[in-house]
This record gives C-alpha cells, sequence and structure tokens, in this order.
C-alpha cells in the first residue's frame, strides 16, 4: 500500500525543488500544501488520511487532542532538533516516531543583521519614496559605530551576532538568567548585571532566546519605560518572548525609536492586524531560516528520515 506524506506550509511551494523525493515514489504519495492551516479542526480534517507529516520547525502545533484525531499518522518530521508544540508522550502512546533535522544558524545571524540595518538606515521608507517619486531623502540613520549593542541570549545565534556587532565597532553587551562572566568573556563581550542595566543603556536591543516560561513576556511594559526614546529593538527569535500589547503602545507613543520583528503572536498574520501598520515598525514574514541552503538540509533531511523509517531505523529521534 502506497502511504501518504503532507508537507505543511508550502508557502514558496519549493519543497519538491529544493530536495531529490525521487527516492520515495513507489513507496509514498507526497502531497504540499501552501496555504496554513490554521486551526485544529482544519489539521485533522485535512491530514486525517496521512501516515506522515512533514512539519516547519514550530510553525503548527501537535497536541496531544490533535495526534488523537490523526489515526493513520506514524510519523512527524520537524524541522531543526527543538520543538515545543509536539505533544512527545502523546506520539510516544499513539506510536508516532517523531524526527527532526539539522539546520543552520547564518540565515537567522544574517537577517538579523538585515533588520537592524534597515531599521537603523531607514531603508524600507528611503527605498519607497525613492520608487513613488517623493522627497529625496526622507530622515538620517542612525549610526552604528560606537554604539552599544545588547543581547539578550548569547548563545549559537547570538554569539555570532555578538561578532558581527563587534566588527561593526560597536560595544556589545550581553545578558540572560544562565550567562556567565566566562561565557561573555569568550565572546569577547560584555556582560550586564541585569536585563534592566542592558535595556537602560544599549542603543539596540536584539533578542536571541528560546521560548520557555522564564523567558515569556520578558520584555512588557515595563521595560519598555526602561529603554531609550533614540533606541531600537530587533526580535527574530520567538514572538511571545516580548509583549505584544506593550510593543505596539511603545511604537505608537515614540517611547522607543523603533523595532523590527520577524516573529509574531498569530502566524500568518492576519490581513487587518495591528502589526501590519504600526509605525516605526520594520517586519518581515518569520524569515529567519527561510533560506535556501536551510530549505534544502530541511526537505533533504526529510527524505533521509522517511526513508530511514521506512526501513525501520528512524533517524534524529526528537522526544
Amino acid at each position: 500500500m502506497t502511504l501518504r506524506c503532507a508537507v505543511l506550509d508550502d508557502y514558496q511551494c519549493v519543497a519538491l525543488s529544493v530536495a531529490d523525493w525521487s527516492s520515495l515514489k513507489d513507496e509514498v504519495e507526497v502531497v504540499t500544501f501552501h496555504e496554513h492551516l490554521a486551526t485544529e479542526e482544519e489539521r485533522a480534517l485535512a491530514l486525517a488520511d496521512f501516515d506522515i507529516v512533514v512539519t516547519l520547525r514550530e510553525r503548527v502545533a501537535f497536541p496531544a487532542s490533535l495526534l488523537a484525531r490523526l489515526p493513520r499518522l506514524r510519523l512527524l518530521v520537524a524541522s531543526g532538533m527543538r520543538n515545543s508544540v509536539i505533544d512527545f508522550d502523546a506520539a510516544k502512546r499513539q506510536g508516532i516516531a517523531v524526527c527532526g533535522t539539522t539546520s543552520s544558524s547564518t540565515a537567522p545571524v544574517e537577517l538579523t543583521w538585515a533588520l537592524l540595518l534597515g531599521l537603523a538606515r531607514g531603508i524600507v521608507p528611503e527605498s519607497q519614496a525613492l520608487r513613488g517619486g517623493g522627497r529625496w531623502q526622507t530622515g538620517l540613520g542612525a549610526d552604528l559605530y560606537g554604539r552599544r549593542l545588547g543581547l539578550l541570549g548569547l548563545g549559537k545565534i547570538g554569539s555570532r551576532v555578538a561578532q558581527v556587532g563587534l566588527a561593526f565597532g560597536m560595544e556589545v553587551l550581553a545578558w540572560s538568567q544562565n550567562l556567565t562572566q566566562a561565557r561573555a568573556e569568550e565572546v569577547g563581550v560584555g556582560r550586564a548585571a541585569s536585563k534592566e542595566e542592558l535595556l537602560g543603556c544599549c542603543d539596540f536591543v536584539s533578542i536571541h532566546l528560546a521560548l520557555g516560561d522564564r523567558t515569556r513576556g520578558l520584555v512588557g511594559a515595563d521595560e519598555f519605560t526602561l529603554m531609550r526614546s533614540s533606541s531600537y529593538l530587533v526580535n527574530t527569535s520567538r514572538a511571545a518572548i516580548v509583549d505584544q500589547g506593550a510593543l505596539l503602545h511603545a511604537l505608537h507613543t515614540g517611547a522607543i525609536a523603533g523595532a523590527a520583528v520577524d516573529v509574531f503572536d498569530i502566524e500568518p498574520l492576519p490581513a487587518g492586524h495591528p502589526m501590519r501598520t504600526a509605525p516605526r515598525l520594520l517586519a518581515t514574514p518569520h524569515l529567519g531560516y527561510v533560506s535556501r541552503a536551510n530549505y534544502e538540509s530541511y526537505y533533504g533531511q526529510a527524505v533521509e528520515n522517511i526513508v530511514a523509517f521506512l526501513a525501520g531505523s528512524p533517524l534524529r529521534r526528537l522526544g
């Protein structure tokens, strides 16, 4: 019997072209979904007849309630090697193998700097004015050299962002609950004594933390009052680390000079969502890991995982 494989959230319609799926053609029918399945009901109905599901990172939650409605599901492949929205215990009870894929931190590091630079130099409004025949030079860009970059998180991505900041001649300061002085010195940056100190003294703040109980809502209304009116916030990590209502208020009132975000509480972002029209905001549709090299790795390893599963030896098990 031919198995059925669903590939979710293939927004760009590239999943089948960036990897070689031919090794599965005799055993697996692959179906791609180009529109997001927004609700559990939609997912249950759409995926009920699939044996394998390939999902991108943490875009789609697979709680026990959904897994129970997918009686045929035997393999769930998620990009990345960490996932907080899959109920691994429920999957195990149901006999569902959950596997991941490796990924590179290069793409999110590059996007972080694309957003920070675009925000600092007003690239989007200047380009729009130019293309629309408007004013020639509409604002003054913010300098990086000699300014202070604050990093919330100094892990794999944060440390690489730090190196770029140092190359720009910035003073780099970092903080997280677990950051040690030894780790800060290893990367070559300063260590803030507290989150409050970092927010209050930095010109640019970039977030590079995993989402968890200690980081959810880490930056809220109180934190925005600590930041300078000339400072900028960049979030390419997880939306829930920043209180979205507090961020919108800070942008509308001018409490901060601007923000750049790649992540949102609701994804895809609804057409009328206030984040689409907020002032002082540079926003991108969760492009952090969306690069050709990463997609080639994701989908190529997804195929490897499926082949290994069919052979009875699943690769890269999660949970």
